[in-house]
């Protein structure tokens, strides 16, 4: 397996596990990972947010950990990636504010290239328009956007995760093992145990 380059985009209150798990298995089994938020640089942090399920009418949030990014925005040429990857959590409604995201993630799709994106990161998809006619997973509340971006919004289980074509999407952090497995059998990742 030829170890693949993936650019991460992250932000403040991205939620915890959707940004520490991904980026550290990615890792593990060889891959570069390069996390990255707009308007900062390698080295600088950002807040994450852990989102629980615990029975309230939506998801409940408290503090998470500081993530370190190690790698400059400002830098990301999206042509020396192979795939990208998008946390969920708050940071999406956000950064999809920033055209250089839109930009990016339109060059991922239109190149046809993996994308991984869980939970809320659907709503940097919507926003990029590149979802048109395909099958989304995402956090139940993001299914309006879904559908308004002309996708069909996919009402998968908590731990579920579907690919359509180049795209991984998952309903949020219960999802890693199937949407992690997914992303990894796009980038052609085999792992022998």
């Amino acid at each position: 397996m030829a170890a693949k380059k993936i650019l991460f985009l992250v932000g403040d209150f991205a939620e915890d596990y959707e940004v520490m798990v991904p980026f550290q298995t990615l890792l593990t089994v060889g891959h570069t990972v390069h996390a990255v938020c707009p308007d900062k640089k390698a080295g600088q942090t950002i807040k994450t947010a852990i989102h629980d399920f615990e029975g309230d009418q939506t998801y409940t949030e408290k503090p998470g950990h500081h993530f370190t990014l190690n790698a400059t925005f400002a830098d990301v040429r999206e042509s020396d990636y192979d795939a990208l990857m998008i946390a969920g959590g708050r940071a999406p409604e956000y950064i999809r504010l920033n055209p250089r995201v839109i930009a990016i993630v339109r060059h991922f799709a239109e190149a046809h290239k993996p994308i991984a994106a869980i939970c809320h990161a659907a709503q940097v998809l919507a926003a990029a328009s590149v979802i048109t006619g395909k099958r989304i997973s995402a956090y139940a509340a993001c299914a309006p956007e879904v559908r308004l971006a002309g996708a069909t919004y996919v009402e998968t289980p908590p731990d579920g995760a579907i690919t359509d074509g180049n795209f991984v999407t998952g309903f949020a952090w219960p999802a890693h093992p199937q949407w992690l497995a997914q992303f990894l059998a796009l980038l052609g990742t085999k792992i022998e145990l």
